[in-house]
């Protein structure tokens, strides 16, 4: 099955694309390419990202590409970069939504701690009992 890739681009220098790092995005993988004779390939379902943030240096504003991290659950990349690639505001978007459809489709779902403005935690358990109130009896030893 062939692949459909929405986004593509190399790791650049001083704003050109003369590097063997190689990033394709498709609907349910992003793939990271790197190497000249020695080829290594290695992709993450986009349903394992758990978040994305973008840096730009000064260096990085004046050529016009930014670094996106990427934090995942992949056990081969774990959390990795996509550096120096150009368009980064729209590639860290297009990231994002690729992935939280993904999400979606796969009906993948992640458990954050939420703390209310009053610091003090929600029930999102659904039984009654504020999540930090619960009673651990199961857990519990008093010696």
């Amino acid at each position: 099955m062939a692949k459909e890739v929405i986004w593509q681009d190399r790791k650049r220098h001083l704003g050109l694309p003369i590097s063997f790092t190689k990033y394709q995005l498709s609907t349910d993988r992003l793939f990271v390419t790197t190497g000249f004779l020695n080829t290594t390939e290695n992709e993450v379902r986009l349903y394992r990202i758990s978040d994305v943030s973008l840096t730009r240096s000064l260096f990085q504003k004046l050529f016009g590409v930014g670094t996106i991290k990427v934090y995942s659950s992949d056990k081969s990349l774990h959390d990795f970069y996509i550096v120096n690639v150009s368009h980064p505001d729209y590639v860290k978007e297009l990231l994002s939504q690729q992935v939280e459809a993904e999400r979606k489709r796969n009906r993948v779902y992640t458990r954050e701690n939420m703390v209310s403005g009053s610091g003090v935690e929600e029930d999102f358990d659904g039984d009654g009992i504020p999540d930090n109130q619960e009673d651990d009896s199961d857990n519990y030893n008093p010696l």
